[in-house]
């Protein structure tokens, strides 16, 4: 069999080094996937990231925390092509994607890929190649060269064996929510909502993993509903795969998404997933997994409907789960990303 040539990947990850998301993780599972590959990686970001990333990839600091539209960080990115020369620049997200259309000739050719729904993807209309990371993104581009490529994680078997951090409690039905504390997740409905379960909450309890700006808003959310004995803020665990084979339920509560990460987790893990109708679960879970809005009493309603009979949703959702072993893995993610890489290298080599 002929291996693929041995491409040079700059990936750029322009977020200002503040936070750690789905976004970020991505870039890192894809960079260390492509170097696994045999290609020459680089990462371009913020330099608090550095340690984020394995040795087989080249990290290269760039002072990306200054805005889109500064000449000093379109200098320096444009400085940074020039001395590696890539084959292809990679943009994750918007702000990566508007410096990169700046950034001429300096690749062979320019792919960015699109995390979010937003207003506009303006920033990508330059770039050669678009990648959508769920069916909901990918309808809302206008590029004529859009892609369908799902996030992927790495099955449980092959995550890290580390059990440390925090664990779920025995002796429960254990339902969990996984995510950064912020408003996008959507986790002060959640707790509203497991309040208006009452006695449908009996006997359960609810563990939400993550860390953010929140905190303090719904350690004391969680006081004020009374709800201390059935809700636990566990704070962050880097694996959380045994969790996930040991939960009877995971709930995404977010407001808006890309695609998350903890829906592929879970169905990997075999757990079964109910979630508000954000990109990722309307197009993967089946509808009756899906809450009818983002309102407090539709998550309950949705909630109180799945403990109902837990065994009947994880066999409505195992078509799902089947999908998530075949397509929403990382060598899936990079064997895609890869043909595509060849396939805009051979077709602008043939222009």
């Amino acid at each position: 069999m002929t291996l693929p040539r041995r491409l040079t990947i700059a990936l750029l990850i322009a977020t200002p080094g503040t936070t750690w998301g789905g976004m970020e993780k991505h870039t890192a599972d894809l960079a260390k996937a492509l170097a696994d590959r045999g290609h020459s990686v680089h990462v371009i970001g913020h330099k608090t990231y550095r340690d984020r990333f394995p040795a087989g990839v080249q990290f290269h600091p760039l002072p990306v925390q200054l805005g889109r539209r500064n000449l000093w960080l379109q200098l320096a990115l444009r400085r940074r092509l020039r001395e590696l020369s890539p084959d292809i620049v990679h943009a994750q997200g918007n702000k990566a994607a508007q410096l990169v259309a700046k950034t001429g000739k300096l690749a062979s050719a320019r792919v960015g890929t699109v995390h979010g729904t937003k207003s506009s993807h303006k920033a990508f209309d330059r770039l050669d190649e678009v990648i959508a990371v769920s069916p909901r993104i990918l309808a809302s581009l206008r590029h004529p060269r859009k892609h369908l490529i799902y996030n992927g994680v790495a099955p449980g078997d092959q995550r890290m064996a580390t059990v440390a951090g925090p664990k779920l409690p025995s002796g429960v039905t254990n339902i969990i929510a996984v995510g950064r504390l912020e408003t996008v997740k959507g986790f002060d409905a959640l707790i509203r909502a497991w309040a208006m379960l009452g006695s449908t909450a009996d006997h359960c309890h609810l563990t939400i993993f993550g860390e953010g700006s929140q905190q303090s808003q719904l350690e004391q959310l969680i006081r004020q509903l009374k709800l201390e004995r059935s809700i636990t803020l566990a704070g962050f665990r880097e694996n959380l795969a045994p969790i996930y084979e040991e939960a009877q339920l995971t709930v995404i509560s977010s407001e808006r998404e890309g695609f998350p990460y903890v829906l592929a987790e879970s169905l990997l893990g075999g757990c079964p997933v109910v979630s508000t109708p954000v990109s990722g679960p309307r197009d993967i879970l089946p509808e009756t997994a899906l809450s009818a809005g983002y309102r407090d009493r539709d998550l309950a309603d949705l909630m109180a409907q799945a403990l109902a009979d837990l065994e009947a949703l994880k066999r409505s959702q195992q078509p799902a789960m089947a999908f998530a072993r075949e397509k929403l893995t990382i060598t899936a993610m990079a064997e895609q990303t890869e043909a595509l890489y060849l396939r805009a290298m051979g077709e602008r080599r043939a222009n």
